[in-house]
């Protein structure tokens, strides 16, 4: 059973521009008390055709954990736009947030993002390269796409001594509740936790 519950996820300040940060509130629960941080991280999909033009915005260890409810909000800069194939800046994308314990991903949301230009002389007439300055980002957030992941959550050793995490077979579960607030505040990811 996985001792980490993800509670809700709230998409902040959306939609926005696209150089604005990407935050998502996050709320989880936590069953026992966790010996070691969790790694949450944020990756934007620059095209759909290759994962070579994935970019992990950011990372981020929260920890101690201890048994309870938590939330945080987990902030992070915009891609990179010299990254993005000039095919696949316009229209939609993914962003994924995912969640690991001991380096094992036991969680992962995506987000299907729309981005289009504000202006509609630029949407009928698309300039090359993008101006992403004048590019808003909408984030679905009313149907992550979520996936849970079962994982060795005990430290168990084989006979040699060896660390023995290997991860099991993946399956979707439902969407948990997402609700976008009327909020516009910046907050830094590395926040402390508030337990509850």
């Amino acid at each position: 059973m996985a001792k980490v519950q993800l509670c809700n996820i709230t998409v902040m300040d959306n939609p926005s521009p696209f150089l604005n940060p990407f935050q998502f509130e996050i709320t989880f629960e936590c069953i026992e008390e966790l010996k070691e941080d969790l790694e949450w991280k944020m990756i934007y999909v620059g095209s759909a055709e290759s994962e070579e033009y994935d970019q992990i915005l950011d990372s981020v260890y929260v920890g101690p954990v201890p048994e309870g409810k938590h939330m945080f909000v987990f902030q992070a800069d915009p891609p990179d736009v010299t990254r993005i194939p000039e095919n696949d800046a316009i229209g939609v994308t993914v962003v994924l947030l995912t969640c690991s314990y001991r380096t094992q991903e036991f969680i992962r949301v995506g987000y299907f993002i729309n981005n289009e230009y504000s202006d509609l002389e630029l949407r009928e007439n698309a300039p090359s390269p993008p101006q992403f300055d004048k590019v808003i980002r909408n984030i679905l957030a009313s149907e992550p796409r979520v996936t849970r992941f079962k994982i060795n959550w005990e430290e168990s050793t084989t006979q040699d001594g060896a660390t023995n995490s290997e991860a099991g077979s993946s399956y979707t579960v439902d969407n948990p509740p997402v609700q976008i607030p009327i909020l516009n505040e910046n907050s830094d990811s590395l926040a402390t936790m508030e337990c509850s």
